[in-house]
């Protein structure tokens, strides 16, 4: 899929000029380009896609379509937190 997410962000930082975030996806922490959000603040709500923020939304629209996803089943499979960790090496 490629699914926008909604998650809250925790954090932000500039890493090499670009500003970026750790945003919580109901429990699974990703970092993030806010870069089209610059007026996001730590504690707001943004949509993610493909590891870029792409608009603010509200607390409770982000809840709902959270639960959504998780009640579909789709949330870890979109976020996938250990694919990261065990995709295979490119290089061989």
């Amino acid at each position: 899929m490629c699914l926008g997410i909604p998650g809250q962000i925790t954090e932000i930082y500039d890493a090499m000029g670009a500003r970026m975030g750790k945003v919580n996806f109901g429990g699974i922490v990703k970092e993030v380009c806010l870069e089209y959000v610059p007026e996001a603040q730590v504690g707001d709500y943004t949509i993610v896609h493909v590891g870029f923020a792409i608009t603010r939304l509200d607390e409770e629209s982000a809840r709902e379509t959270l639960q959504v996803f998780t009640d579909m089943g789709v949330l870890e499979e979109e976020l996938n937190p250990e694919a990261e960790a065990h995709a295979p090496d490119p290089g061989g």
